[in-house]
């Protein structure tokens, strides 16, 4: 700032104290200055520089702003990480207790060890699901404000009477074995030297029949499923077998092996070759009977537990088996609201689940981090730890050990996860990605806001040295022209009059 001073000649008073007044104008200023570090308090005081000082603030408050959505997603993120984080450790605790060695002992309750603690790590994941930040539920896709899944209690028993996965069990389980114990199959008495075997293909319960594969001399396997026959030309030698392959409800296969044999009374899964072909079918028959009903008391019961927990958890709408009477019900309907409980409580729109929670971190960069607690990978781990838990077994039943077996097997396969599917590593890949996204967006703001600042800086604020020395100098030239001030005042011409 120039610093005016006012001449010793004989100006005008008033002159001289307009000058005295336009010193101590610049020294107000000076003194504010010193005092707030900035040139001016308004953008009139910068002169040409407003411009480009509005045009930086305005920069500045943009990057506060995308700071300010770096800092939410990065938190909301990291949060729902440590949820998923979570999941994956009941999922696999889950795997661990159901392979380790133990006997098959139940509790008061039906259910062992392994099925019992199923509850409690099935609470811990419905916990990590409703985690929220900033009360806002992160696994609810788009609807932040309310939960994203219900209660362990309502999910497995019910709420009223809207059914829990319990009872959606009993009734699928039901549906699946029939009425005749068969699982849905028809295993009619051989006619003749002929054994035929054939399911409800209306109905998408119980066992189905995929097909025979035989090599007993002289049989031959005629039709295509879902009805087929065998007809034994002569008697099958000794150790010749026949399979009838079948598909369970959740769609798993097995096959049901029957070996000829000459023993009387025949071995497990065996068939005894009697004195003619028709006498032999008569056994064969007799033993693909005895067979499928130990198979439908076995493995269907488990198989039909997995499919009803899948349109339980994985089916929008559930799936229920319209009935009653469940045991020959012939179709599926959708569950409501109304008699069904529904676990997942987010949104179920059409936009990707990442998209449903979207942050500006930039001018040009969007990171997408949205997650729905009923995406493919979570939903099946819910649905196997929660079919896990929901079973149990009637401490008599001599099949019981068998069936919790198929159970196990099948929850311990879906659990580790399925070729072709998503999983949970997906969706952390998926936060991964945004979280490496919002620091690169992160160090980018930070520099561009620190190159701005200091350019603002540059324009706005003031060397508190400089400005100091600006004011002792116009101190002092002030109070030497008041002095100067002074002195004239007091002059007379009578002073350079001659005595």
């Amino acid at each position: 700032m120039a610093i005016s001073g006012i001449g010793t000649g004989s100006a005008l008073a008033a002159q001289n104290t307009q000058a005295l007044v336009n010193l101590q104008n610049q020294l107000n200023q000076l003194t504010q200055q010193l005092s707030t570090g900035q040139k001016s308090q308004d953008y009139a005081g910068l002169g040409s520089q407003a411009g480009l000082t509005v045009g930086l603030d305005a920069q500045l408050s943009a990057l506060t702003g995308y700071g300010n959505a770096i800092s939410l997603a990065g938190t909301n993120i990291s949060i729902a990480q440590n949820a998923l984080s979570q999941v994956g450790t009941m999922s696999n605790d889950v795997v661990q207790s159901i392979n380790a060695p133990s006997n098959f002992t139940l509790d008061n309750n039906g259910q062992t060890t392994a099925q019992s603690g199923a509850v409690s790590q099935l609470d811990a994941v419905l916990a990590a699901l409703n985690s929220q930040a900033a009360g806002n539920y992160l696994f609810s896709g788009s609807a932040v404000n309310q939960p994203s899944v219900a209660s362990t209690d309502a999910i497995l028993n019910g709420n009223g009477v809207q059914a829990g996965l319990k009872q959606v069990i009993a009734e699928r389980a039901q549906a699946d074995i029939g009425t005749s114990g068969l699982g849905r199959l028809n295993i009619p008495a051989a006619a003749g030297n002929t054994v035929s075997i054939s399911d409800v293909a209306t109905s998408p319960f119980g066992f189905k029949l995929a097909g025979i594969t035989s090599n007993l001399t002289g049989a031959t396997v005629s039709g295509a499923p879902p009805s087929m026959s065998v007809t034994l030309g002569s008697n099958p030698n000794n150790g010749d077998t026949i399979g009838f392959n079948l598909t369970l409800p959740d769609g798993s296969s097995q096959t049901v092996t029957l070996q000829a044999t000459t023993a009387s009374p025949p071995g497990a899964n065996q068939f005894t070759i009697g004195t003619n072909a028709i006498m032999t079918a008569g056994s064969l028959q007799a033993a693909l009977t005895t067979a499928v009903t130990n198979l439908a008391q076995t493995a269907l019961p488990a198989a039909s537990a997995i499919a009803a927990a899948n349109d339980f958890f994985n089916s929008n709408p559930p799936q229920r088996v319209a009935g009653p009477a469940f045991g020959s019900a012939t179709a599926l309907v959708n569950g409501t609201s109304a008699n069904t409980v529904m676990w997942y409580t987010g949104d179920n729109g059409s936009t990707p689940a990442r998209s449903t929670a979207l942050a500006q971190v930039g001018p040009s960069t969007t990171v997408a981090y949205g997650v729905r607690a009923n995406e493919p990978a979570l939903s099946n781990i819910v649905a196997n730890i929660a079919v896990l838990a929901a079973t149990s077994y009637a401490p008599g039943n001599p099949n019981a050990s068998a069936s919790y077996a198929a159970l196990t097997q099948r929850v311990a396969a879906n659990l580790d996860g399925q070729s072709g599917t998503q999983s949970l590593s997906n969706i952390q890949g998926d936060l991964a990605n945004a979280q490496t996204t919002i620091k690169n967006a992160q160090n980018v703001n930070q520099q561009t806001q620190n190159t701005l600042t200091n350019m603002l800086q540059q324009i706005e604020n003031v060397s508190p040295d400089q400005v100091g020395a600006q004011i002792l100098t116009l101190q002092t030239n002030l109070q030497a022209s008041m002095d100067v001030t002074g002195l004239l005042s007091k002059l007379s011409l009578v002073n350079f009059l001659p005595a």
